[in-house]
């Protein structure tokens, strides 16, 4: 397929680089043109990917979507606000967009974005990206991991097959049919991994220092993640939904034999796949973790009655520890006056 890979972090590249793998024409672009800076017509992997692999670096958006069959929208969630009615605007209507992952519900925020158009592509939802990665240099990546398996979700939810086997095409791993996108928007085991870690290691980021992340998911820290991830469980069980744990998740990231999680991160390390933690305060981990996973999961809770008293203090705490506001979630304002039920199913304006 001709696709876009519209992000040009990490995620953007890794994923440009594994949907070039097999076989695929991809363009990549940055929005704000500082991560494709340096990058000619090829990226380079290494890691779980290894090679050298064609792309299309496009100056622009329009550039990027010219005869593309599919995009994937691959920037943290806090660009989400900004981006997404840019996209609504220029993405054809018959033209799928993936969006990885599907924070806080976002893919709806774009279906509500595109409401006025009426009969169009279906909007999916992935509970993470297809691929662990860093960047090492403006045409070289390197990627830990390449997940089994993602759950997929869709707009309107009948769709999802459809979007799962556009997806699996292009990344190579399965996806689980999620019954709606607000499924990967729980399902994702990033906002309480990362919180967990940023709060138990906030002095080694305060201080720029190199730790490894996988060996420092101990005992202790684990078990503020299995508080965090039974409150979420409770969460999505009253919205009719089951979650997978974090231990599957990391099972589908590494390939590591699901244990306690303390027991997990030592055999992810072991196996050669650790990366370091965060060294700088502005880190993803908490700027884009907890207000678009941590605290959407408060805002959701409010709504349904459901009490998460030790979520809303890891929230409280980090709020304290980096100064800041992570409350902050402008996509949810494009949800106001929505029957969520209603939109999830069947779209807004199809």
């Amino acid at each position: 397929m001709k696709v876009a890979i519209l992000g040009a972090g990490a995620i953007g590249p890794a994923s440009a680089a594994l949907a070039a793998s097999r076989a695929h024409d991809v363009a990549l672009w940055s929005p704000s043109g500082q991560g494709t800076s340096g990058m000619t017509d090829h990226i380079e992997a290494e890691g779980a990917l290894v090679g050298r692999f064609p792309l299309r670096v496009a100056a622009t958006l329009e550039a990027a979507l010219e005869g593309a069959e599919v995009a994937l929208l691959a920037v943290p969630a806090y660009a989400h606000a900004a981006l997404l009615p840019r996209l609504a605007a220029a993405i054809p209507p018959n033209m799928p967009l993936l969006i990885a992952p599907a924070a806080a519900l976002s893919p709806l925020a774009f279906e509500a974005l595109r409401a006025a158009l009426g009969p169009r592509a279906p909007v999916g939802g992935l509970a993470t990206t297809p691929t662990t990665a860093r960047r090492l240099a403006p045409g070289r990546v390197r990627i830990p991991a390449i997940r089994a398996a993602v759950d997929v979700a869709a707009i309107p939810a009948a769709a999802a097959p459809q979007i799962a086997a556009c997806a699996t095409a292009l990344f190579g791993h399965a996806c689980p049919v999620a019954p709606d996108v607000l499924h990967p928007a729980l399902a994702n085991a990033n906002p309480i991994i990362h919180a967990v870690l940023a709060l138990a290691n906030v002095t080694r980021i305060e201080r720029a220092e190199a730790w490894p992340q996988y060996e420092l998911m101990t005992e202790a820290s684990g078990r503020l993640m299995q508080a965090l991830q039974a409150e979420r469980d409770a969460l999505a069980d009253s919205c009719g939904l089951q979650v997978m744990s974090l231990a599957e998740s990391l099972h589908r990231a590494s390939g590591v034999p699901r244990a306690p999680l303390h027991e997990m991160g030592l055999a992810i390390a072991a196996s050669g796949r650790s990366v370091n933690g965060p060294a700088q305060m502005e880190t993803r981990y908490v700027t884009e973790d907890v207000p678009f996973g941590l605290s959407f999961y408060l805002w959701l809770a409010a709504r349904r009655g459901v009490a998460m008293p030790q979520t809303e203090a890891v929230v409280t705490v980090l709020e304290t520890l980096w100064a800041r506001d992570l409350r902050d979630n402008a996509l949810l304002s494009a949800l106001a006056g929505l029957d969520l039920t209603t939109a999830l199913r069947d779209g807004v304006g199809r």
